[in-house]
């Protein structure tokens, strides 16, 4: 999977997150947000080198259930996950090199 330019509505309940084998990125915030419309070229252009990692970009909100799961304040929000299990997150990122600090790990 590569970089996702909207964030979806439809996204799976935490049991199958958790249930999703190796290296995944989540990414929570809405389409009209100014912070989450700014990070998207750190976001995308840290992903280039990354093309093979699951990046689920979930709509939240009001209702939304899945962002209370992952105790997610601010948008954007991303979060690593290793098999269901958080590695890491960055919140607000401005640069390529904060997303790239958090994928570090992912070889």
């Amino acid at each position: 999977m590569a970089y996702k330019p909207t964030y979806a509505v439809d996204v799976p309940d935490r049991a199958e997150i958790d249930a999703l084998p190796g290296f995944v990125l989540l990414e929570f915030g809405v389409d009209w947000c100014p912070h989450c419309q700014g990070a998207q070229p750190a976001i995308e252009g840290a992903l280039q080198t990354h093309a093979g990692l699951p990046h689920i970009k979930v709509e939240d909100g009001a209702g939304r259930r899945l962002g209370r799961t992952f105790r997610v304040k601010l948008w954007p929000t991303l979060i690593l996950l290793r098999d269901g299990q958080e590695l890491g997150r960055v919140v607000r990122p401005t640069t390529v090199g904060e997303v790239r600090e958090l994928l570090a790990t992912v070889s």
